[in-house]
């Protein structure tokens, strides 16, 4: 059943996913930009969006796959082991909902990034939205060992969140388009954003 469960997200899911995401994320990142993506998992989208955008991305990941489609580098998921200003920009896809305390990794992107942070994560304004969440997170995550602490967010989280680690919102779009119908009816609902954000300091 777990083997099914994969093969089916795998198939009618993830590809999706992967295509929706490059076409969105590449509209916000200028041509030619240095690109560090936190947590980039095997580098699969970081890699189809720089293609996109014709930017060159590095990763950086607390667990790193034995096969991955980019230059990635371990870090502890706290610290960002980069000079202060020495990206372009900075990008989380779908990844600070997994982390204790995302003002510290968001200012931390602040510091590396000169231009932008861009963001891929969830909106959760209610108790279905949680539970959506959860089910999308234990499929999508738990079999390749992602840490799970369920960290969604409001929008007004997000806003305190951002203003906290000195960033500002330039753009944010819940237009994301993910799943087909019917899953859409389902996994969408505005449960998802991508944003740009400006560092203020």
């Amino acid at each position: 059943m777990k083997w099914l469960i994969g093969r089916i997200h795998k198939t009618v899911v993830f590809e999706r996913r992967v295509r929706v995401l490059a076409d969105k994320l590449q509209r916000l990142i200028p041509p030619g930009a240095h690109v560090l993506d936190v947590g980039t998992g095997d580098g699969q989208l970081a890699k189809m969006i720089g293609e996109k955008s014709k930017s060159s991305v590095e990763g950086l990941e607390v667990l790193i796959r034995p096969k991955t489609h980019i230059q990635v580098t371990l870090f502890d998921g706290t610290k960002i082991p980069k000079k202060a200003k020495s990206f372009d920009l900075v990008s989380f896809v779908d990844v600070l909902h997994h982390v204790e305390d995302p003002v510290a990794l968001l200012a931390e992107a602040a510091r590396v990034a000169r231009k932008a942070v861009v963001i891929k994560d969830h909106l959760c304004e209610t108790a279905l939205d949680r539970t959506t969440l959860r089910m999308m997170d234990l499929i999508g995550n738990a079999p390749h060992g992602v840490a799970l602490p369920y960290n969604y967010a409001s929008y007004s989280t997000w806003m305190k969140w951002f203003d906290e680690a000195g960033l500002e919102v330039d753009i944010l779009d819940t237009d994301v388009p993910l799943y087909a119908f019917p899953l859409s009816a389902v996994f969408g609902r505005n449960l998802h954003f991508v944003a740009s954000l400006r560092p203020s300091r």
